[in-house]
């Protein structure tokens, strides 16, 4: 693949991934210490939240939004 398609791809799956993050904080009406949201760190961290700071958060978050994102593609 070229350069400007590997571009493309990367565009796709950014807005993609923005996607699946504003309709979870949709879902959960932008409340994010819910049950949802206690659940998710449970299983994405089981030894406990890591002391990441800000920036490790949001980019655990759109890390995991861009696998959502991935996986729903593939239906």
């Amino acid at each position: 693949m070229n350069a400007i398609g590997n571009l493309l791809i990367t565009i796709y799956e950014f807005l993609g991934t923005l996607w699946v993050l504003a309709g979870l904080a949709i879902r959960s009406r932008f409340n994010f210490s819910n049950s949802y949201w206690a659940w998710r760190m449970h299983t994405a961290f089981p030894q406990g939240k890591p002391e990441l700071g800000q920036p490790g958060k949001y980019h655990s978050a759109y890390e995991y939004a861009r696998w959502a994102f991935r996986i729903r593609r593939l239906r």
